[in-house]
């Protein structure tokens, strides 16, 4: 599947929070299956020898020693509305040991590394159940020391028979659960602001109680993983009020939300569009009311790739890679059978949509029909004398009109920044903008660096591409022409060297 951000709000709807959860959870399975099986879909591809990437809870006796988390921990704002209650569900996978065996002439059975079918190879394989927690709880409940709701699974055993054609017994799948054991704990602080607000702070703890022994410490991961709350995250909904967004909240609640401490998932309102019920809290960084895209002909366990791409490469294995794809996970089955039955009408879908563009009609272009000196066909386009600083690229800015492009002459090579001239060779301080980065971004928060072009886009946005102070691979970067690329509001001019050397003379004369 792939993930896009959904269309503009539209009004609120009514209803208990619980009710978004039936939408919010098309995100949330994906979440809960990213990564379970990567392409190719076998067993064998090293790729899925190392597994569960995301929100893995360990047993807290493994976790310190072995840089893995047992909890996470969100934070976030509300509004709740009269006595209302929160409704809870934690979702997670719990690992299953899946054993292949192979049935004896004399009866019984032994494990096998591979049982050859007509249609599959069976091999060994950590399959996931889906598990949920759920519950409701007032919200006056939640003051003070809060709630604290346990909860656990036991440990099991199940077979399932593997027949052949002519349903003959020719082995067994055994399966086999360790128990897992767990608490949630919920908290609610009154905020001091002018309105009814809460910091509602909410706790998943692996509690397994389990210990490793020298052969658990041998066998190293694979020993804690049946322990584990795999993919775990949570789904929270409001009966009456709403969450705040913790990227964009409401004036008055900036600090707040800012003071908010987020540990291993990341809370985003996750309702339907216009909705702030319903809290998806993700191990994986989303914005607000992300949503499947509507292309996405069904569950790829690669939810941020690129589902045509992945479409075609199943569909390109050999028959034997298949059979080991079917043998390896029921879900890669399906990804195999999905890949092999698409119509090319459904492929042409996946091949690709555009979502940003708006109709521009009836606007009069600056500077008359044809704009100044051949600028036009968008609004706000900038004249040649214009400050290259208005250039900036906004949400707003209708897309480009090649019949009004300048073709003569270069761009600028400098851009204004603060009253000052910034072009190659300048030092700024990056400051990423919060609703146009990333999270590898957001750790160049105050690093300075190295202004290395000044580049224009069809749109008439302007972005500096730079190389980080301090940075061992600069010289690399430079050579390839591979670099970090802000707009010009995400940086602070800097003095560089020779002035701040003539400032410091002048000031010891």
């Amino acid at each position: 599947m792939t993930l896009t951000p959904a269309p503009a709000p539209a009004a609120p709807a009514g209803g208990p929070g619980t009710a978004g959860f039936a939408y919010a959870r098309q995100v949330a399975d994906a979440v809960l299956f990213e990564g379970y099986v990567l392409y190719p879909y076998r067993a064998s591809a090293a790729k899925n020898r190392l597994r569960w990437q995301f929100g893995v809870l360990v047993p807290p006796s493994w976790g310190p020693a072995h840089g893995e988390h047992s909890a996470f921990r969100t934070e976030l704002l509300m509004e709740p509305r009269g006595d209302t209650v929160l409704a809870v569900e934690l979702r997670f996978l719990h690992p299953l040991r899946r054993t292949v065996q192979r049935a004896l002439p004399g009866g019984g059975f032994a494990d096998t590394a591979e049982l050859h079918l007509p249609d599959r190879v069976l091999v060994p394989w950590d399959e996931g159940a889906e598990e949920r927690v759920e519950f409701t709880v007032p919200v006056r409940d939640l003051l003070g020391d809060g709630q604290v709701r346990c909860f656990g699974r036991p440990a099991r055993e199940e077979t399932e028979p593997v027949l052949d054609d002519d349903g003959r017994t020719v082995g067994r799948l055994v399966r086999r659960a360790a128990a897992v054991e767990g608490t949630v704990r919920l908290q609610a602080a009154e905020l001091d602001v002018p309105y009814r607000a809460y910091r509602l702070t909410a706790t998943v703890d692996n509690t397994s109680p389990w210990t490793p022994d020298g052969a658990s410490e041998a066998a190293g991961r694979d020993a804690a993983l049946p322990r584990s709350l795999v993919a775990a995250h949570l789904l929270l909904g409001l009966g009456a009020g709403s969450f705040l967004s913790l990227t964009a909240p409401p004036e008055w609640a900036r600090a707040e939300t800012a003071a908010c401490e987020n540990r291993h998932t990341w809370p985003v309102l996750a309702g339907e569009p216009g909705r702030t019920d319903v809290v998806l809290s993700s191990p994986i960084i989303l914005e607000d009311h992300p949503a499947i895209a509507p292309e996405s002909a069904g569950a790829m366990y690669d939810a941020l790739e690129i589902d045509e791409i992945l479409a075609l490469r199943t569909a390109a294995l050999t028959d034997q890679e298949k059979r080991e794809a079917r043998g390896t996970d029921a879900r890669a089955a399906a990804v195999v059978d999905l890949a092999d039955s698409l119509p090319p009408e459904v492929l042409d879908r996946l091949h690709g949509a555009v979502r940003t563009l708006r109709e521009i009609t009836g606007e009069e272009r600056p500077g008359g029909a044809d704009g100044p000196e051949g600028f036009g066909g968008f609004e706000g386009a900038p004249g040649p004398d214009a400050d290259p600083g208005a250039g900036l690229f906004r949400p707003d800015t209708p897309w480009w009109d090649p019949a009004g492009a300048d073709p003569a002459g270069p761009p600028p090579e400098r851009v204004t920044v603060d009253g000052v001239p910034v072009g190659r060779g300048s030092r700024v301080r990056l400051s990423p903008g919060l609703r146009r980065t990333d999270a590898q971004d957001l750790f160049l928060q105050g690093r300075t660096a190295l202004v290395e072009e000044v580049l224009h886009d069809v749109d008439g946005g302007v972005h500096l591409a730079v190389t980080v102070e301090g940075d061992p691979g600069a010289d690399i970067r430079r050579e390839q022409g591979r670099f970090l690329y802000f707009q010009p509001d995400e940086v602070s001019p800097l003095p560089d060297e020779g002035d701040v050397r003539d400032a410091s003379a002048e000031a010891d004369r």
